[in-house]
């Protein structure tokens, strides 16, 4: 049989970062075994159930490049309230592919389970249950069900009235989690809580749903977060009961922040769209993520790789025992190094959703701004660890600037008259030039430096803070070009009346 492996989030609100590492080993696992890899919903949990989080989701693994082979059809969107149903729809043989439209799966194992003895009905009010927790915490004893509904006759609690359905769970012995990642973990039948399966309002609870949907979907793999290990035995319960063959269990280390202790919001707890929003790209998240636990081997010093190296070289069974520390910095410089990696008309590209967000440019981008921002692109393209920086840097392109203090504008060791004198020449110059790309703009300021007796960075110290009135700025020379002649020349022009004012 193929590898088939599933993503099964619940639309309650966005995975954190940490949950969708995950998700990256489940797909690079499919991809390398040439298997399938699946997307069902479960929204099965109606009380924090948020409808507009479904396409959230998929938008998400959308942009960090994580397709699904199967997955919710067009129907099923539609009735999920996805507003672009037709972008996400794909189907498949193993539909539906949303929890709610499979109540009938549920029922038939509940009841399935009821019949052969390995569930009961239970009848007990909420006030009853709350009270036995309470007993419990008070004596600090374990808190779960006391099964006071086990052992009550068939007939006394009728299936037509309101109630649950609870797995059986053994009193004596073992359950046996056999994980390929981590070996047998052995659990005593004794601890193991007599489970809600299935709801009074019909639907199913977690642990009943995702074994019926594992089994009919033939997932042969469940690659997961090893916090998932304590309620694997209640699966396990239920796959023997019904007779089914279990799914390989795969228990990855969680994400951490540095240290070890739990991931944070501040350490990268934050979701797939908040990475996107700050500007980190697709594919330097993606790579950081494949590596977050895993290596392509021992003495293997590569930090960089395409989705085709990953999926060439991932061995699910070289993921590392021990959990994952989350960090920025790395994150930070593979966003970094990706940047830059960029073609520039791709750059900039990918800069405009920024700018716009900024508002510096509009929206939808008018084409005659285009060459403007594919000539400044590369200008920031060392300086970007995250493309929302950009604004920062480049706004004064777009906008009117202040006009400089005259303490700025007086270059270092120079006095008023001297930079005025200086920004005056430069001034000259820049009109007259023939050419005004940054290659002629380098040569001829430094030029007039040398002939002014002047270093060149005082000189260009102050032509800057005159065009941009930013002490630090992208390359000065290519700056001058994108903002182009006139405006260069009407921003020197100002600052003129400042130092002849002071001079």
């Amino acid at each position: 049989m193929s590898v088939r492996v599933r993503f099964a989030p619940s639309p309650t609100g966005e995975p954190h970062i940490g949950n969708v590492r995950t998700v990256v080993f489940n797909w690079l696992f499919a991809r390398k075994m040439g298997g399938q890899f699946i997307l069902r919903i479960e929204d099965t949990d109606r009380v924090r159930y948020k409808p507009q989080t479904i396409q959230t989701i998929m938008d998400g693994l959308r942009w960090l490049g994580l397709d699904w082979d199967e997955g919710p059809g067009l129907e099923e969107l539609v009735r999920s309230g996805v507003e672009r149903p037709e972008d996400y729809a794909v189907g498949g043989p193993a539909g539906p592919y949303v929890q709610s439209e499979r109540l009938s799966f549920y029922r038939e194992a509940a009841e399935t389970l009821v019949r052969s003895g390995h569930a009961y009905r239970c009848n007990c009010s909420p006030e009853r249950l709350e009270q036995v927790r309470e007993y419990q915490r008070e004596h600090k004893l374990p808190v779960m069900y006391d099964r006071h509904c086990r052992d009550l006759g068939s007939g006394e609690i009728a299936p037509d009235e309101p109630h649950v359905i609870r797995l059986r769970a053994p009193l004596t012995g073992q359950t046996v989690v056999h994980d390929l990642i981590k070996g047998d973990v052995v659990f005593d039948n004794a601890e193991i809580d007599d489970q809600v399966l299935l709801k009074s309002d019909g639907f199913p609870t977690y642990h009943l749903a995702v074994v019926v949907d594992d089994h009919h979907m033939q997932i042969t793999h469940v690659i997961r977060g090893d916090d998932w290990i304590p309620s694997t035995p209640k699966r396990v319960l239920i796959y023997g009961a019904l007779g089914w063959a279990l799914p390989d269990y795969c228990h990855v280390p969680l994400v951490t922040m540095p240290g070890g202790k739990k991931l944070a919001k501040r350490e990268g707890a934050t979701s797939i769209t908040e990475f996107r929003t700050a500007g980190y790209l697709p594919e330097a998240l993606f790579n950081f993520l494949a590596l977050l636990g895993w290596s392509p081997g021992e003495g293997d010093e590569q930090e960089i790789f395409s989705r085709g190296e990953l999926i060439e070289r991932f061995d699910l069974f070289r993921v590392s025992r021990s959990s994952a520390a989350f960090s920025y910095e790395k994150l930070d410089w593979l966003n970094g190094v990706t940047i830059r990696s960029l073609p520039a008309d791709e750059l900039a590209n990918r800069l405009i959703p920024f700018w716009q967000q900024a508002g510096l440019v509009p929206t939808p981008c008018p084409d005659s701004m285009r060459p403007m921002l594919r000539a400044i692109a590369p200008l920031v393209q060392e300086r970007l660890k995250v493309l929302s920086d950009v604004a920062e840097w480049t706004d004064f392109f777009f906008k009117d600037i202040e006009v400089p203090g005259v303490e700025t504008l007086v270059g270092k060791k120079l006095t008023e008259a001297e930079s005025l004198a200086a920004l005056q020449a430069a001034r000259g110059l820049l009109a007259d030039l023939e050419s005004f790309d940054a290659g002629t703009l380098e040569q001829s300021l430094r030029g007039l430096a040398a002939s002014l007796g002047l270093k060149a960075g005082p000189l260009l110290g102050i032509i800057r803070q005159a065009v941009t009135n930013k002490a630090v700025t992208p390359p000065l020379f290519g700056t001058l070009a994108a903002l182009g002649r006139e405006r260069s020349l009407a921003r020197i022009d100002a600052a003129l009346v400042v130092l002849q004012a002071a001079a």
